[in-house]
């Protein structure tokens, strides 16, 4: 099982949410701010099974928009492996 991280824009996260959640995956959203522009952004938590991670990371890729030249904000993936997981 992995954890995939996604940080991204506020504007992104509904598109992001929906998109996955449609396709079956369940989705934890929590707000933060960046340290470097100190602007808010979402940070998603999706925890899935190996053969899906590529599926999800296709989805948020598409999900979110593109950044223009001038915009240094984007999305930032962690993929993390899960020792354990307990579901109750």
């Amino acid at each position: 099982m992995k954890l995939i991280m996604a940080i991204m824009r506020d504007s992104d996260s509904d598109t992001v949410s929906t998109a996955l959640t449609s396709s079956g995956f369940r989705i934890t959203s929590v707000a933060s701010t960046g340290g470097f522009l100190r602007r808010g952004q979402t940070t998603a938590m999706i925890g899935v099974e190996d053969d899906q991670v590529e599926k999800a990371l296709d989805i948020i890729r598409s999900s979110c928009t593109q950044p223009s030249a001038e915009d240094v904000r984007h999305t930032i993936l962690f993929v993390l492996d899960v020792n354990q997981f307990d579901h109750f």
